[in-house]
């Protein structure tokens, strides 16, 4: 069993930056695929950004790419989202999420999530 925090959320101005961490305890993330999602009020939780176990393939959609990037650090047992140049509408939860074997785009198919934390772009 995996357990995930999140860390570095918060409030920053339309065309900021902010970059969250996923520190993971209890076993290695080293042969998991990890993922970013976030979810906003009413909305249904989505993908953002997802990156194979070794850290050589990743995945955005397309509301973030270019914007964002997904990275890891094995050795750290931590995952991060940086964000640049955020607008209003990258207003959510944001949760860090794992899996066994390869990375999948559906929020589903991920075994072990944080708790999320908030990141809130002002316009």
């Amino acid at each position: 069993q995996v357990q995930l925090v999140e860390s570095g959320g918060g409030l920053v101005q339309a065309g900021g930056s902010l970059r969250l961490s996923c520190a993971a305890s209890g076993r290695t993330i080293s042969g998991l695929s990890m993922g970013w999602f976030r979810q906003a009020p009413g909305k249904e939780r989505e993908t953002v950004a997802a990156v194979y176990w070794s850290g050589g393939s990743t995945l955005y959609a397309d509301s973030v790419r270019g914007r964002f990037t997904i990275s890891r650090d094995n050795a750290k047992n931590t995952v991060y989202l940086q964000m640049n140049s955020l607008k209003p509408e990258d207003t959510a939860v944001y949760y860090c999420a794992g899996r066994t074997g390869l990375p999948r785009w559906g929020p589903n198919e991920y075994d072990y999530w944080g708790q999320g934390i908030q990141v809130t772009v002002s316009s």
